[in-house]
């Protein structure tokens, strides 16, 4: 085959494509506006300590292994998934700490020393969960929902599943106590969205992680992108770095070329975009084109933005666990200012990484590497972000240092940041949101950006803004549906 396509991105979705497309013997070009491949997985190191840039929590890890089979590799023969135990640790504002842990059997223990009535609604839960599970992921994930008569089709499944309602209402309907009830809500954070308002489709996550487990790569998710980068050298992949795409130049019905930073301009037969849609329309298509999606532009609603602090010690804090939920008293009325207020709170929510807890070699001898990861508004709301980030930044450290890091200020160091302002400049992420557009219900299946544009018939979307959505299951499962499409289109068997 002699076509060409070029994948505009090189995040986890984007780099999937790329080798999808190459098994199907396409001329591939990968396209990367950093000097590095990976996006929003990209990897920082400073004097001695590495911090995984994004994604850290590896659930459904099947995905990765089909990219390696595509060219008769062995994911083992590259990488080492481990299985963390517990999966997260949860610190609640008064102290107390639950750990959700990877047997059902233990976390149900858990739960009983907060509410021994809430052990058999968390069976419920689970249950309930699975069927969500067997119709959104395992029915749904890797179908294309380009067609409204897909949408029409699926209604009554998603009705009977109560997709209508949001993932904090279907938990509190099995689960009573608010600590456990805000442990086990906190899952479409992790994707972008407001547990009050995300589709409970959502939920199935719960048992997602049941089925597969949560892992860590040896190395970081930075280690799992430079040996998909070396698969897709190995197999002729041509990757462009530091080039930024100016404009998708179109043709009639299709897109004809692309035209980079440096003025040049590349023909291809089909484009795939693992960058954010909203910006691709707004951005980097100059022809004016029909509205792109259900809801008219100024009505989409954009998932939250992310401050995510960076930090070395000089002492290791074997207490924390690799993954830490650290939640505030307030709960729902903290995100309200986040999502709806857009207003930058006295108080906050974290999630805490701590990756030298599995792998010593993010850090110096006798250190600990940290990312803290805490949601703010997006660049919707009028936060002056040169002013606020150091502040927030102290704050953050206060607030560790006299809770589950005693005396952090005195041993931090390499301290630095990203805000919602870092997220558009470096990822051409719209209003700078953290994972594109909220997964509410009307911005879900159907409704959300399709993977195949519907009138520019050879521009496909792999992104965390099109189906099924964001985190590391959903852009691999989008590469999949563009996958189909595009065997579909160019008639390969």
């Amino acid at each position: 085959m002699n076509k060409k396509i070029a994948v505009i991105g090189s995040g986890f979705g984007g780099i999937a494509s790329a080798l999808r497309m190459k098994s199907l013997g396409f001329e591939v070009t990968l396209i990367e506006r950093l000097q590095d491949l990976g996006g929003r997985a990209r990897v920082f190191n400073r004097n001695g300590y590495k911090h995984d840039a994004g994604p850290t929590v590896i659930t459904a890890p099947f995905l990765f292994n089909e990219l390696f089979e595509l060219f008769d590799e062995k994911l083992e023969d590259y990488l080492n998934f481990q299985s963390l135990d517990p999966w997260y640790r949860f610190y609640f504002h008064n102290g107390q700490q639950f750990d959700y842990k990877p047997s059902i059997e233990d976390t149900i223990l858990e739960i009983e020393r907060f509410s021994k009535k809430d052990a058999d609604g968390y069976r419920k839960l689970i249950n309930h969960s699975k069927k969500i599970f067997n119709v959104g992921f395992l029915k749904l994930s890797d179908k294309s929902f380009h067609s409204f008569w897909e949408m029409i089709k699926q209604i009554p499944s998603l009705i009977s599943l109560q997709s209508y309602m949001s993932v904090s209402s279907l938990v509190n309907k099995y689960l009573k106590n608010p600590f456990i009830r805000k442990a086990f809500s906190i899952h479409p954070l992790l994707v972008g969205g407001d547990p009050h308002t995300t589709t409970s489709i959502y939920a199935l996550i719960h048992y997602l992680e049941r089925k597969w487990g949560v892992y860590f790569c040896m190395g970081g998710t930075g280690k799992i992108i430079d040996e998909l980068e070396s698969l897709a050298l190995k197999n002729g992949i041509h990757i462009m770095k530091n080039t930024d795409v100016t404009e998708i130049v179109t043709l009639k019905d299709k897109v004809h070329s692309l035209v980079l930073n440096n003025d040049k301009e590349i023909l291809f037969d089909a484009i795939i975009c693992n960058a954010d849609p909203p910006t691709v329309y707004k951005e980097m298509i100059k022809t004016k084109l029909p509205q792109r999606t259900f809801k008219p532009e100024p009505m989409i609603q954009y998932s939250m933005g992310l401050f995510v602090l960076f930090f070395g010690t000089k002492k290791q804090y074997p207490a924390v666990a690799h993954h830490t939920i650290w939640l505030s008293e307030r709960f729902k009325d903290l995100l309200k200012d986040i999502f709806e207020k857009k207003t930058l709170s006295d108080d906050f929510s974290l999630y805490l990484h701590r990756p030298t807890a599995t792998d010593s070699s993010f850090a110096p001898e006798g250190c600990d590497s940290f990312y803290v990861l805490c949601p703010v508004p997006n660049l919707q709301g009028s936060i002056n972000w040169d002013r606020e980030g150091e502040r927030l930044k102290d704050r953050i450290i206060s607030e560790l240092s006299k809770t589950i890091l005693p005396n952090l200020e005195k041993v931090i160091e390499e301290v630095f940041w990203m805000d919602p302002n870092d997220f558009k400049k470096d990822y051409r992420s719209m209003h700078g949101a953290g994972f594109s557009i909220a997964p509410i219900f009307s911005q879900s299946a159907w409704f959300r950006y399709h993977n195949k544009d519907p009138k520019l018939k050879n521009l496909y979307f792999a992104a965390a803004g099109s189906h099924p959505g964001a985190g590391i299951p959903g852009v691999l499962s989008s590469a999949k549906v563009v996958e189909k499409l595009i065997k579909k289109d160019f008639k390969i068997n």
